[in-house]
Parts: C-alpha cells; structure tokens; sequence
C-alpha cells in the first residue's frame, strides 16, 4: 500500500532527512587513508543521538551497525568493522538512516578517499548526475517506469551498467514503503506518481557488469566481477511541477570543497 503524506507530514520527514544529511557531512570530514569504517558508523551514530534521533538502520532486520560503508566493489550494506581501513584510491558510499518524530529519512553519498583514479571518479560523476535526472521525473503525473528509464538511460549511454537486484522504495512511517523504485524501466510505464508520495530514489551504478553477489554476512551485496560500484541517495516528496528533495547533499559538498564529486 502507499501511504501520501501531507504537508506536515513531509516536513517531519524533512527534519528527519536533515539530520540525515549533517550526519553525512560529519563523516565526510573524516574520509582519508587510514580510517576505519566503524570510526566512520561511531561517529555518524554519535551525531544522530545528539540530535534527538535515532539510528534508523541498527537492528532493522538485524543490521547490526548505524550505518552502511560499502567499499569499492561493494554496492551497498556493506557492515562498518575496525578491520575494513580505508585506503588511498578506494571510493566508499555511505548510506545513513534516521528515525526522529516518527518519521524515516535515508540518504546516501560515495565519498573519493585521497586521489581517486579517472575512470572511477567518472563513474561517481555519472550516477550523481543519474540521480537527479530521477529526480526530474519524480513529479505529479508521471509514472515510476519515467524515473527509471532517466537514470538507466543516462548511465548505459556512458556504458555503466545499472544494479537489477537492489532498488529504491517508497519512505515514511516505515523505512521502506511502496512502491519499489526501479533505477531502470519504460517511459510511461509503472505506477502514477501522485502529490504526497515520498520516495527514495538510490541509482546503483557499476563500473563493470550489473551482475551482483550477495556475501555470506548476509548483508554485503558485491558486483559479480569485483569492480567499483557507485551510490547516490537522496529521499523526495512528489509534487506538481518539480520534486521536493528533503535531503541535501550542500552540507557535505561544503565539507569536501574541491574534492565533491
């Protein structure tokens, strides 16, 4: 079922979002060789009690940390570990979720650390951009398949290929709602986007084949062929004319400087 949110509803899921969004530029300030990614959960974990809120994804289905770190070659819900340090060249998406007045926000970003080869950053560029060309067709009247076709389109044009096992989904009350959000589909296709639904639109995006495995952790998903894979995540409220995006991605460009993607 889908649940529209009103107005004020949408704006408890924009404070949640927001809190979101500064715990991403918290831990963008410690991006570099030599970090951890469980100092990476630590202190994303931290930012979110501080505020009042609560870490959406420690014990969802048993996940057992605050946030995902999912490394080079991993897609997404890789599990932050002192064991897994953070190396020159290597690319990190960091995928967070906050739980605050009821209400879910979810956002995600991969971050370069230190100097980053062409090719990758490209790949990064390019499932950004992806995301936001998902973003303009997440608007009163069109249809999910619209969303998935601007960003399937985009990246396989640019010959990246575009993850089939992992979506992105409705958001509210619950931390995933309906509809599932596909990063690929046919224009016009798929269910009509109405005022107040509220998705999180999350392209997946790998350097090499779409193809993934899913590691015995239980969590960890991982391209077949062990090329880097890109995330990007922003949570939106549909609207007439133009998406309401409740997340941003200012904060932690604001933190990077010269180094955002």
């Amino acid at each position: 079922m889908i649940f529209l949110k009103s107005d004020e509803e949408i704006e408890l899921l924009r404070a949640s979002n927001q809190i979101v969004s500064k715990a991403l530029a918290e831990v963008a300030k410690l991006i570099a060789p030599g970090i951890t990614t469980e100092q990476l959960n630590k202190a994303a974990d931290e930012f979110i009690r501080d505020n009042k809120a609560v870490p959406g994804f420690l014990g969802y289905n048993d996940f057992p940390k605050s946030i995902c770190t999912s490394v080079n070659e991993e897609v997404v819900h890789g599990i932050p570990s002192d064991k897994v340090i953070l190396q020159d060249g290597d690319i990190v998406s960091v995928d967070i979720g906050v739980y605050l007045n009821g209400f879910h926000g979810d956002s995600a970003y991969t971050f370069c650390v230190g100097e980053v080869a062409p090719e990758v950053k490209a790949l990064l560029k390019t499932t950004k951009e992806a995301l936001y060309k998902g973003i303009e067709n997440a608007v009163e009247g069109k249809r999910l398949g619209d969303i998935g076709y601007a960003i399937q389109t985009h990246c396989e044009e640019r010959t990246y290929s575009v993850v089939r096992e992992m979506v992105g989904h409705g958001i509210g009350r619950d931390l995933h709602e309906d509809p599932q959000v596909l990063n690929y589909g046919r224009r016009g296709n798929g269910t009509v986007l109405k005022k107040g639904m509220t998705l999180a639109i999350e392209p997946m995006i790998n350097l090499g084949k779409k193809n993934v495995v899913f590691e015995k952790d239980g969590w960890t998903v991982r391209t077949v062929d062990r090329m880097p894979s890109a995330h990007f995540e922003h949570t939106v409220a549909i609207k007439q004319g133009k998406a309401d995006i409740l997340s941003t991605f200012e904060m932690i460009e604001e933190v990077l400087g010269e180094k955002a993607i």
